[in-house]
């Protein structure tokens, strides 16, 4: 990761490596993001939201991700980026647990942003082509990305499976969620310096909410109606822990519509 400023808090890409027999995570790979201070989600409320268990040749992790077409799961770049095998929960709260709702689909195919940038963590985007169609339910289901700039202070829904604390390194079972707000960019320099660029957005708590290992790929949400619309993907937190007060970092998906949905062919 390339160093801006010694004095700051890095940025830490987030992903949570997998306990393997038979690969061995390379420190290279991301290292995970948090939901810490959440609730858990009730069935069906973030019918969008997909578990992502990836496999590289040599390391397995997990990471979060939106369904936002019926054959089209949006997450960060760096989780597909030298991914061979996708294996994508849909409709279930719960990773483990029995569910009728669940619907499990694996895929080797992605499309990572051409100019995803592995050192800056720039453009950080990536859309994974599903082997076949889902077809919605009340537990499954898309939603789009808006097409217009993020108005400032905005309250945003950030679900995900990710460490609910530093010093827990396993995933959460079932799915939870925060509900906190975004800052402006100059806000988030004041944390991260000028690691932080136009096309991140940053959100931040009342006191520690915000991502942790595992949440990265997980949609930065904002109510649309009756539904949501996708605002950002997780892709980092700070280096000095989740339970920091530091914020939690995302990139805007705004600038990146029109290549979005020229991929999906999937809008409003």
């Amino acid at each position: 990761m390339t160093k801006f400023y010694s004095v700051l808090p890095f940025l830490f890409i987030c992903g949570t490596i997998l306990p393997s027999t038979e690969a061995t995570a390379l420190t290279k790979q991301p290292n995970g993001a948090r939901i810490i201070g959440g609730q858990p989600a009730f069935a069906g409320q973030f019918a969008f939201a997909a578990a992502i268990y990836v496999q590289t040749s040599d390391s397995q992790f997990f990471c979060g991700g939106t369904l936002t077409a019926n054959q089209w799961v949006l997450t960060s770049g760096h989780c597909v980026y030298n991914a061979v095998l996708f294996t994508i929960q849909l409709g279930s709260n719960d990773l483990e647990s029995d569910d009728p709702n669940r619907v499990t689909v694996s895929s080797s195919t992605y499309i990572l942003h051409p100019d995803f940038n592995p050192d800056t963590i720039e453009n950080d985007l990536g859309l994974i082509k599903l082997r076949m169609e889902v077809t919605y339910t009340i537990y499954i289901h898309p939603i789009h990305p808006m097409e217009r700039e993020l108005w400032d202070d905005a309250r945003v829904y950030i679900p995900g499976w990710g460490q609910t604390s530093d010093f827990d390194s396993a995933l959460t079972n079932e799915l939870r969620y925060v509900f906190i707000s975004t800052i402006t960019n100059e806000e988030c320099r004041i944390t991260y310096g000028n690691q932080i660029t136009d096309n991140m957005i940053c959100a931040i708590g009342n006191y520690n909410e915000g991502t942790c290992h595992g949440d990265n790929g997980g949609a930065l949400a904002v109510q649309n109606g009756r539904t949501y619309a996708i605002v950002g993907v997780g892709s980092f937190v700070s280096s000095d822990g989740c339970e920091s007060t530091h914020p939690s970092g995302f990139t805007r998906t705004a600038p990146y519509y029109h290549w979005i949905v020229n991929i999906t062919h999937e809008t409003d």
